[in-house]
This record gives C-alpha cells, sequence and structure tokens, in this order.
C-alpha cells in the first residue's frame, strides 16, 4: 500500500514540474518598433504622400469581341509574354480558313501558269497578273492569321495586376483597357511641396520616408520636380523614387516624407525618439534594439544634440537598425518580441 502510495505522489509531482516548466515558457512581447533614419532638417514638417506605381500599362484587345476567358485576378503577378485572356476566335478561324483555301487555289494556279510561262506560251501580261494575285493571298493569309493571334491578349511587360476591368462574357471593343498592369520594382512617393520650399528641394536632396502601412522606413532616391503649380494650393507636387524590391510597398499606401537638412545635421546622423533611450544604474544610456531573429538586445549608446521628439545617436546605432520604441518597459536580454 505503502508503495503505491509513494509511486501516485511520484507522479503527481513529475506532473507538477512539467507544469510549472510550461508555465516558465514566456510568451513573446509584444512592443512598438522604429527603424532608425537619417537626421531630418530643423523645425521641418513632415510631408504627407502617396505611393504610386513607376509605370502603369494599360492591356486592351486591338479588335472587337465577346471575352472567352480571364485568366488572371487582381494582384496577380504576371510576366511578360504571359496570355491574361482570350476572346471567342470562331470567326477569325473561320476568315483563316478561308484565306488558307485562297492562297492554296493561288499556290496552284501559279505552278500550272508557270509552266506556260517557261515554255514561252504566257503572256508577261498574264504572269504578272497571277504572281499579284499569289502575293495578294499571301497578304489576306497573314491578315487572317493576325486576327486570330490577336484573339489572345499577352502581357506586353512584367508585373502585377492592377485592375481587371473587364470579365469573361463581357464585350470588349478595339483599344478599350481589359486590365492594368503595374510595375513596382521601384515605387514613387508623390509629394505636394508649398511654393515657398519648393526652391530648396533639387533632384538628389535625401529623404527620410516612412510608410506605417508595412512598418517601414526607407530612403528616398531621385527626385522629380513638378514645373507646373496648383492654382488652388499653390503647391508643386514632386515624386520621390524609392526601392521596392520586396515589392512590399503598394500603390495608394500613404507615406511620412521629411527633406535631410545640409544644415544643422549631418547626412549620415541617426536620429530616434528620445523616449526610446534609457540610463543605466551607472548612468550610461541604452536602448533596446531588435534582431532579425526577433529578439531583443541591450545597445549602449552616445548621444549628441535633440532636435524635437527626436535625438541624434553619436555612437551604437547603424541607420536601418530596429528599436523598440514602446512596451520596452518589460523586456530584458534575449527576451522574444512580437511587433
Amino acid at each position: 500500500m505503502k508503495k503505491e502510495l509513494l509511486m501516485l505522489l511520484s507522479v503527481m509531482l513529475l506532473g507538477s514540474c512539467g507544469q510549472k516548466q510550461e508555465q516558465n515558457v514566456k510568451a513573446p512581447t509584444r512592443v512598438k518598433t522604429q527603424v532608425v533614419s537619417p537626421g531630418m532638417v530643423d523645425n521641418a514638417q513632415t510631408y504627407m504622400g502617396i505611393v504610386e506605381e513607376r509605370e502603369a500599362t494599360a492591356v486592351s484587345f486591338t479588335g472587337m469581341g465577346v471575352v472567352k476567358r480571364m485568366l488572371v485576378n487582381e494582384g496577380q503577378t504576371v510576366s511578360k509574354g504571359q496570355l491574361i485572356a482570350e476572346m471567342d476566335d470562331t470567326q477569325a478561324r473561320n476568315l483563316l480558313s478561308g484565306a488558307e483555301a485562297q492562297m492554296a487555289q493561288a499556290n496552284d494556279a501559279l505552278e500550272r501558269y508557270k509552266m506556260l510561262h517557261d515554255n514561252g506560251s504566257l503572256p508577261e501580261v498574264q504572269w504578272v497578273e497571277i504572281q499579284s494575285k499569289v502575293a495578294q493571298a499571301q497578304s489576306q493569309l497573314e491578315v487572317a492569321r493576325k486576327n486570330l493571334a490577336d484573339c489572345r491578349l499577352i502581357a506586353p511587360v512584367s508585373g502585377i495586376i492592377g485592375k481587371k476591368l473587364i470579365g469573361a462574357g463581357e464585350t470588349a471593343l478595339p483599344s478599350q483597357a481589359v486590365v492594368s498592369i503595374l510595375d513596382i520594382s521601384t515605387v514613387k512617393v508623390k509629394v505636394a511641396v508649398p511654393e515657398a520650399e519648393i526652391g530648396g528641394i533639387n533632384a538628389s536632396t535625401p529623404t527620410s520616408i516612412m510608410v506605417e502601412a508595412v512598418n517601414g522606413s526607407y530612403q528616398g532616391g531621385r527626385i522629380e520636380k513638378g514645373v507646373q503649380a496648383d492654382a488652388l494650393t499653390h503647391t508643386y507636387d514632386i515624386r520621390i523614387n524609392v526601392a521596392n524590391s520586396n515589392r512590399k510597398l503598394l500603390p495608394g499606401m500613404v507615406a511620412n516624407v521629411r527633406f535631410v537638412s545640409d544644415g544643422s545635421q549631418a547626412i549620415g546622423s541617426k536620429m530616434i525618439p528620445v523616449t526610446a533611450v534609457q540610463k543605466k544604474s551607472d548612468g550610461s544610456l541604452f536602448v533596446w534594439t531588435v534582431g532579425k531573429d526577433s529578439t531583443a538586445h541591450r545597445m549602449t549608446v552616445t548621444i549628441g544634440q535633440t532636435q524635437g521628439n527626436y535625438v541624434n545617436v553619436i555612437d551604437g546605432l547603424t541607420i536601418g537598425d530596429r528599436i523598440a520604441t514602446e512596451g520596452y518597459q518589460k523586456l530584458s536580454e534575449n527576451s522574444k518580441v512580437v511587433f
């Protein structure tokens, strides 16, 4: 009886230990993060921008007919040369059959008249006429083949399907857009800049761009400046080229844009929120960084001048590092986070 009691107690103790071990596995801590960005102009206003595609291509049939099949959907990636849609080709095939029959008849006549021509018993005028008929039949055959091929809509460029404007069963008109293909390998961020500030912006002015929809920070590339102001708002449209190799930035997303100053802050300065900086017991400063494996690490930093709610980090961080800006109070070294 005592042995059975001891065995029961042992099983209960092991079960209790297992439950404690399971309880000791902490769930990841949820934090809010931000990517370290370059220094920004003193007292600069944040401009609101809209992400645009690099280029949009409207794809359409060259003839009129009923769409038989649509082979793509909105948001789908397509490659150049890929079949997008098909039109009912019954009439085109009938025309091709007729053109092929005329071509065969013309070639047969050419062969028969050639023998007469070679024997010198066919007037030159009739021989030229036969050759002309063969050329006409060949031309009609090529047109019929092209009409049949045009019943298949092929992607002229690579990209993603932006909008599908016609569905199966609908009648497509010549040059009526069936789909639009967007090139988003790079995108443009469109910003309206007041006329009083447009003079300080040139094609190579560095920019810092934040897109909340993807929780990402980007450095802008070459700037395209508009030359005609809006009559009502007196603003000029500029477009900032942004690399988008991972295809995360999509047309229509809202972006916050700031221009880097050549004056007070160096181009390579690193700006982070003041509230993200904490102090150790020995007086040194640190921030919580988040690695690619979603693990938190304490990083000692040296800070410089403050700029509004931001502070310049002189040492300890590099542009592109991800830091925790909210929820870091619960963090410890190597703890897992979600953001």
